[in-house]
C-alpha cells in the first residue's frame, strides 16, 4: 500500500538531573561536595533507507522519542546520555513543522542523515558550585527539559519526467512500454492511486526515471479528487510528458484537457506550472475519420466538409505557442522510439541538479524547550507580577539563591525560558515585585 503523507509527533529526551551529594568516607574530614553531572538527553534523527519507498508505516506508528538522560550520581558519577532515536524515511521526503509549514529538512540529494530536535544538557551537579565561601553547596542544575514537535512528512517523489493527463488517456500503458515498470493497466473511468516508477533504458549506461502521476481532474488544486496528493509529486521532474487522448475515445476534447490541466498545474504554484511540457498525443490508432456530409450535389453526391486530423488540430492548437507535439500509440508503439529521443536529448540540456526545497525552519533556534507549563501573569491584589508552575517550582528548589553562583544560574534560567521577555511584554518596570513561590524579587535590567 503506498502512503505519501503523514503527520507524526517527535520528542527528544530531557537532560538528567545534577546530584547534589557530600564524601563521606572513613578518616575524610569535612569531605566535599561530590555530586555527578546529569546525561544528556538522546537526538532525534531523520534517516534516509534506499529501501523504502512509501511513508505507509507512519500511518501505525505515529509518536516517536528518544531516551531521557540518567540522573547524576554521587562520588562525581555522571548520568548515562539517552539514547538517540533514528526515524528511518524513504530518499525524497521532506519534513515539515505541522503547524507553520515551514520545511525543515529536504531528505534528499546528498542528505541521507539529519538531527531534528537536540536533547536536553545535563545539569550540573553540586560539586560544581563550591567556592570558598560555599563550601557544602547544596543545589544542583536541573537537566534541561526534552523538545517536542508535531511533524509532517511528504514524500515529493524523485523523478526527471512526470506523466500527467486526465485519467485513461494511457500514462500507465505508455509507463509499461517504455520503462521496466509493470503499472496495473485497464480501460478504468477512474485512475491510478498511487505513483509508480520506471528506469527508462537508453544504453551506454545511460537512463532516465519517469513517474506515472495519478491522473488529474478538475479542481485538483483546491483539493477534489486526489488533489495535492497528486501535484506535490510534480514538483521534482525536470520535464513533464502531458498525455492527451487524441482519439477522444472517453468523448473528452484533448485541447480542453490541456487547458484544464494547466489551469490546475498554475493554481498550484508558479515552480509547477513553469516545468517544460512536451505533449503527447495518444491513441492514433484509434482515430476514426467520422465526418457527416454537409449537402449533396447536383448529380446526387454527397459533399463532405475538408477533413482536420485530430492530431493536425492539436499541432495547429500548440506549435505556434512553443509546444512539440509527438502523435504516438501505446498499442502498437508507434511514435514512442522518437520521443523517448527527444525526451532524453531535452533532460541532457536541462539542469541537472536535483530539485531540493531549502530549509525554513530550525527547531532547535525555534522552538521552545517542552515542560509542564509556567503561568506568568501580573496580581492586581498584590501589586506584583507572578511566576508560577511545576518547573519554576523545580528549579527553586534547587537553587542556592544566597549563593552568587545560584543566583546567576537563577538569572540565566529566567532569560533561557523567556520568563523575562514575558515579564517585559506584560509591561514590567524597574523597581517593580516579582513573587514565585514565597520569595520575592525587585525587577531591575
Amino acid at each position: 500500500m503506498f502512503a505519501d503523507r503523514a503527520k507524526i509527533l517527535i520528542k527528544s529526551g530531557k537532560g538528567g538531573d545534577g546530584h547534589v551529594s557530600f564524601r563521606r568516607e572513613k578518616y575524610v574530614p569535612d569531605g566535599g561536595p561530590d555530586g555527578g553531572d546529569g546525561g544528556r538527553g538522546g537526538d532525534v534523527y531523520f534517516v534516509v533507507d534506499l529501501g523504502l519507498n512509501t511513508l505507509i508505516d507512519f500511518k501505525h506508528k505515529r509518536k516517536f522519542a528518544a531516551t531521557n538522560g540518567a540522573d547524576g550520581g554521587k562520588r562525581n558519577c555522571r548520568g548515562k546520555d539517552g539514547d538517540n532515536i533514528y526515524i528511518k524515511v524513504p530518499k525524497g521526503t521532506v519534513v515539515k513543522d505541522a503547524e507553520t509549514g515551514k520545511v525543515i529538512v529536504d531528505m534528499s540529494g546528498n542528505c541521507t542523515s539529519q538531527k531534528i530536535l537536540t536533547g536536553g544538557k545535563g545539569g550540573n551537579g553540586n560539586q560544581h558550585y563550591a567556592t570558598s565561601t560555599m563550601q557544602a553547596p547544596k543545589y544542583a542544575q536541573p537537566g534541561q527539559p526534552a523538545k517536542e514537535l508535531e511533524v509532517i512528512l511528504e514524500l515529493k517523489m524523485i523523478a526527471d519526467v512526470g506523466l500527467v493527463g486526465f485519467p485513461s488517456v494511457g500514462k500507465s500503458s505508455f509507463l509499461s512500454k517504455v520503462s521496466n515498470a509493470k503499472p496495473q493497466i485497464a480501460d478504468y473511468h477512474f485512475t491510478t492511486l498511487s505513483p509508480n516508477l520506471g528506469v527508462v533504458d537508453m544504453g551506454d549506461g545511460n537512463s532516465f526515471v519517469v513517474a506515472d502521476l495519478p491522473g488529474l481532474i478538475e479542481g485538483a488544486a483546491d483539493g477534489q479528487g486526489l488533489g495535492l496528493q497528486f501535484l506535490r509529486h510534480i514538483e521534482r521532474n525536470k520535464l513533464l510528458l502531458h498525455v492527451l487522448d487524441a482519439a477522444s475515445v472517453e468523448g473528452r476534447d484533448p485541447i480542453e484537457d490541456f487547458y484544464l490541466i494547466n489551469e490546475e498545474l498554475k493554481k498550484y504554484g508558479e515552480k509547477v506550472s513553469s516545468i517544460p511540457q512536451i505533449i503527447v498525443a495518444n491513441k492514433i490508432d484509434a482515430i476514426v475519420k467520422d465526418v457527416e456530409p454537409i449537402d449533396i450535389d447536383e448529380d446526387g453526391e454527397l459533399i463532405y466538409p475538408e477533413y482536420i486530423s485530430p492530431i493536425e488540430r492539436i499541432k495547429a492548437e500548440f506549435e505556434p505557442k512553443g509546444y512539440r507535439v509527438f502523435p504516438i500509440s501505446t498499442a502498437t508503439g508507434e511514435g514512442i522510439k522518437e520521443l523517448i529521443s527527444y525526451v532524453f536529448k531535452q533532460l541532457q540540456e536541462l539542469k541537472k541538479e536535483d530539485v531540493i526545497f531549502e530549509s525554513e525552519y530550525d527547531p532547535d533556534v525555534y522552538l521552545a524547550y517542552s515542560e509542564e507549563p509556567y503561568e506568568v501573569y501580573y496580581d492586581a491584589e498584590e501589586d506584583a507580577y507572578v511566576v508560577e508552575g511545576p518547573r519554576i517550582e523545580k528549579m527553586l528548589g534547587y537553587t542556592n539563591l544566597e549563593s552568587e553562583k545560584g543566583f546567576q544560574f537563577f538569572q540565566n534560567f529566567m532569560k533561557d525560558n523567556g520568563i523575562l521577555e514575558e515579564l517585559e511584554n506584560l509591561g514590567i518596570k524597574e523597581g517593580d515585585t516579582v513573587r514565585m513561590y514565597g520569595f520575592a524579587f525587585d525587577y531591575y535590567k
